[in-house]
């Protein structure tokens, strides 16, 4: 009697990255951390961090600038501020503090809202379009990872916040990583204060990041130059769509 046929064992996984070790690997190392990623999605940590640094950039404005200033600035830079008077100026200025207030407290809860909408986009260009077979679980551990760098944007925005010129201060763009900080906007219509704001370099390396989360989510079989152009292209459709916007209410 022949004895039964040995099955070969398992090769077993890596041991899994801890939060620190992932959350520095998406800078250094981001195919290899979003290998691990993708082998044990995950998301609850990135998530509470992006949630805590939208907290306290919200509550720095507040405490070194203001609500009233901030609300101002943005009527005095918008189209319909020359045509104003100055008892209009400032009911406009209290209704939108009563506003702002409320989403300034509140608005950090949009955030997992816009990651579900890009995990949604990302899971379909990978299934969809490339032939990927990667579930929604993955899709959104690989969005909360690649949007990790923000919180990099974050501190640079606080810093700005607290030593640099509040009377000038834009917190529409509060940072200099792309070409539309550089412009006046109380000199520049809208529509191209749009198109240059948009083109951040944090907004490119989130794309890039996604591109490579998704291919190593698929098992490299989806292409990361291919899933990253595509992305790109969607991206600069929504920017467009926003200057068109812009144009049409300026």
């Amino acid at each position: 009697m022949s004895a039964p046929p040995v099955l070969p064992e398992a090769p077993e996984l890596p041991a899994r990255k801890s939060f620190s070790a992932r959350f520095l690997g998406v800078f250094i190392s981001p195919g290899e951390t979003f290998a691990d990623i993708a082998r044990r999605p995950d998301f609850l940590a990135p998530l509470i961090l992006l949630m805590l640094t939208t907290i306290a950039v919200s509550e720095t404005l507040l405490r070194r600038i203001g609500m009233e200033r901030l609300v101002r600035m943005q009527i005095e830079h918008s189209s319909r501020a020359s045509s104003m008077t100055p008892a209009q100026m400032q009911q406009a200025v209290e209704q939108g503090v009563r506003i702002a207030t409320i989403l300034a407290h509140v608005g950090f809860v949009f955030l997992p809202v816009v990651l579900l909408i890009i995990a949604a986009i990302c899971l379909a260009v990978t299934n969809a379009i490339f032939g990927g077979k990667i579930t929604f679980r993955t899709a959104f551990s690989v969005a909360c990872y690649a949007d990790l760098v923000s919180v990099l944007a974050s501190l640079i925005a606080i810093v700005m916040i607290i030593f640099g010129d509040v009377e000038h201060f834009n917190p529409q763009n509060p940072v200099p990583t792309n070409p539309g900080f550089f412009l006046n906007p109380a000199e520049t219509p809208r529509a191209l204060l749009s198109l240059a704001g948009s083109f951040d370099i944090f907004s490119l390396w989130i794309i890039v990041l996604l591109g490579i989360g998704l291919s190593e989510a698929a098992g490299r079989k989806v292409k990361t130059t291919s899933v990253t152009l595509t992305l790109f292209g969607l991206w600069l459709a929504w920017v467009l769509a926003k200057v068109v916007m812009s144009t049409l209410a300026g």
